[in-house]
């Protein structure tokens, strides 16, 4: 058993037991409310500058299968979990948490409190925080944690996208994808509908987009406050009303900087498989997985040209946007994830097909 502890800026120290590699990570602590799905999570680009918490009490039940890992790395800096699965019972069980985490060399603890921790979080918001395994000072750690970066400041999307442009082929529409920590299920889900996908890195210039002659832009999920995504918000704009465009999550949210309407971060962020949207042309409600701690300020989209045409039922915050006009079209729920119901992944994926095609 490995010593291990939890420090949060305000001085709190929780100690456990560690899991996966030995080693010192800090970030923001957010917290994941999905009983399933812990595979998927912990690979998405979009914890990237944060250790992320699940709330569910025993997370890797059925192992680590390799088939729905979404990068080639754990995003997060480092996992919590109130207990990690020893034994884990799937057919498909490759490794345990513990040994997956080794593997991709991120640090991770078992055995504290995580509910106090949720409940601390969504009173106080969202705080700084490191995760120490193996032998350390926590007076230091606690300082350690104190001089973390804020998230708002940091250009997360830069460590995250792809290197250099690729393209998986298909024989239906071409679109570009502009990587700022695209999701591999994402890819999945578009080359199923029959796209011909180019991935381009975030910071790609509009030219070389253009040679490859694409039909549509989608813009990725990806890490941290969109408003740092410079490069990303500019080559948006330069597409406004030559292309369609989309946007899945931060994607969404780039693309209304682009328009000129604001975004802010959120107290605590919307983060699992269970977050009910309201459709108000049909008045459906969709359940859907989210991944996002900042958010579109809903009164700045007249001035944007956008509609919010998608609502979160809890809280009100904007989840999809539209301009038929100009064809934009982007929601800030993951439809590709598909938590149980599969509605939104057929519903975006064919509708952004059906916007190029005519």
């Amino acid at each position: 058993m490995k010593d291990a502890f939890l420090a949060l800026e305000d001085g709190t120290v929780l100690r456990g037991r560690g899991i996966g590699s030995e080693g010192l990570k800090r970030g923001e602590l957010v917290f994941n409310t999905s009983f399933t799905g812990y595979e998927e999570a912990m690979t998405g680009p979009s914890y990237k500058g944060q250790i992320l918490m699940f709330t569910y009490p025993l997370v890797g039940n059925y192992g680590i299968s390799y088939e729905a890992v979404q990068s080639d790395e754990v995003g997060a800096e480092a996992v919590v979990v109130k207990e990690a699965c020893k034994e884990p019972s799937h057919r498909n069980s490759k490794s345990t948490l513990d040994e997956f985490l080794g593997e991709m060399d991120t640090p991770g603890i078992e055995g504290i409190d995580t509910r106090m921790l949720t409940i601390k979080t969504r009173e106080e918001g969202t705080l700084k925080a490191a995760v120490a395994v193996g032998d350390y000072d926590e007076d230091e750690v606690v300082e350690y944690a104190k001089g973390a970066p804020d998230i708002q400041d940091l250009d997360l999307v830069s460590s995250v996208t792809c290197e250099e442009s690729y393209r998986i082929k298909n024989n239906g529409p071409r679109l570009g994808v502009v990587d700022c920590g695209v999701r591999q299920s994402i890819l999945e889900r578009l080359n199923e509908r029959g796209f011909d996908i180019k991935v381009f890195p975030a910071d790609i210039d509009k030219e070389s987009i253009i040679d490859y002659d694409p039909e549509a832009i989608l813009v990725s999920n990806g890490p941290g406050n969109p408003k740092m995504a410079s490069e990303p918000i500019e080559l948006v704009k330069s597409f406004i009303g030559e292309l369609p465009v989309f946007g899945i999550c931060f994607g969404t949210q780039i693309i209304a900087l682009s328009l000129g309407a604001d975004t802010y971060k959120m107290e605590f962020g919307h983060r699992g498989a269970n977050h009910p949207v309201k459709d108000h042309d049909t008045g459906t409600v969709h359940i859907t997985s989210q991944n996002h701690g900042f958010a579109i300020d809903k009164e700045s989209l007249d001035e944007a040209g956008l509609k919010a045409v998608q609502t979160n039922a809890n809280d009100g915050t904007v989840e999809a946007v539209r301009d038929m006009d100009r064809d934009i079209f982007g929601v800030q729920y993951h439809p590709e994830a598909m938590p149980g119901p599969r509605d939104t992944k057929e519903l975006f994926f064919e509708e952004i097909y059906q916007m190029v095609v005519g």
